[in-house]
């Protein structure tokens, strides 16, 4: 039988380590200070609710407030990694019809 450790360990509990810390050493009635991580594959527990994690993005760290709703859920899931696209105007070439329209 193989035994299966129910715990956290490692990376994870370094960032719920930090985030006890921030937590305690902040001023009462205000937000904790931000911690940074790159585990995006880290689950949010109920311990995290109330702190402010700036999860990287592949570029940058988002600062994100976490809440109840958030139980259950993945840091990868919160912070996005792409920016939505914003669709202008077609470009020359972009359909059939340009074909006719003159180019100056």
């Amino acid at each position: 039988k193989q035994w299966y450790q129910r715990r956290v360990r490692g990376k994870p509990m370094a960032l719920i380590k930090k985030l006890r810390k921030a937590k305690k050493y902040c001023v009462e009635g205000e937000k904790p200070e931000a911690v940074r991580t790159h585990l995006r594959d880290m689950i949010v527990t109920p311990e995290m609710v109330g702190s402010i994690i700036g999860i990287y993005n592949g570029k940058t760290f988002n600062q994100v407030e976490i809440k109840a709703e958030k139980i259950g859920h993945y840091l990868g899931e919160i912070s996005i990694t792409y920016k939505p696209v914003k669709h202008g105007r077609p470009g020359i070439g972009a359909t059939h019809s340009s074909r006719f329209i003159p180019l100056k």
